[in-house]
């Protein structure tokens, strides 16, 4: 018996599979135009709308990880800046860059991506994100600095993951977050060494075993005194090779 192709079912499945292409893009789209609607996100803009700092040589450009600390005093420099967001993602990095690019700085270092990671925004999107803010910050000639993104700890969420998921594998379900990671980090690090851009490689230092080492949180993800210390060291390492 011969097959006879239905047109109607062809052009259906057609249909259902540029649905289901438009979906997908419509809801990384989503992805990453939402942290408009971080309410830390419209905090943190109006304060930095009445600040009086008018220059800066040093940014510290990124998320919770970055505000979580002082940066002038753990580096001792005065002229250091903190633009950190808690929970902000690259594209919400990218939408704000006129408050790094204002105060002139010499340089910026850049860390983030693991609230994007944990958002399900892919990788390939956060890291266009991060190319968008390089070249940006490179058109008005500041030096960019990208440091790796973190992992999370291996317990990680685990009270809420349990209460909402019991279904899932906390340190099983954190670890694949963090092979995305080392992905994203891959692409990062390869990006830097073809373009000469200083990469600092944060997550090594922090990390054992695919996790973020217990000793350097407080809270399986962001960092106490212990992990500052480390990331602080780092940081000075390059602004001394820059001669700063």
């Amino acid at each position: 018996m011969k097959f006879i192709k239905n047109n109607n079912e062809t052009n259906g499945l057609i249909f259902v599979f540029m649905l289901l292409f438009l979906l997908n893009v419509t809801l990384a789209s989503a992805q990453t135009s939402n942290f408009r609607s971080n309410p830390n996100y419209k905090l943190q803009l109006d304060l930095y709308d009445i600040y009086k700092l008018k220059q800066a040589d040093v940014v510290m450009l990124g998320n919770s990880l970055t505000h979580g600390a002082n940066w002038n005093e753990l580096l001792g420099r005065p002229n250091v800046v903190e633009r950190g967001i808690v929970s902000d993602v690259l594209a919400g990095f990218a939408a704000r860059l006129y408050y790094v690019t204002k105060l002139k700085p010499k340089i910026v270092f850049i860390l983030g991506g693991l609230n994007d990671i944990y958002n399900w925004i892919p990788v390939e999107t956060i890291y266009q994100d991060y190319i968008k803010i390089i070249e940006e910050l490179k058109r008005n000639k500041i030096t960019p600095v990208i440091q790796s993104t973190l992992y999370a700890g291996r317990d990680w969420g685990k009270e809420w993951l349990e209460a909402n998921r019991p279904d899932l594998d906390v340190p099983k379900y954190n670890g694949e977050r963090n092979t995305q990671v080392d992905k994203l980090n891959e692409m990062l690090s390869n990006f830097a060494k073809v373009n000469q851009i200083e990469f600092i490689d944060i997550n090594s230092k922090l990390s054992r075993d695919g996790y973020l080492k217990p000793e350097v949180t407080y809270d399986g993800a962001h960092l106490n005194a212990n992990g500052y210390k480390i990331w602080a060291e780092e940081v000075d390492k390059v602004l001394r090779k820059k001669g700063m």
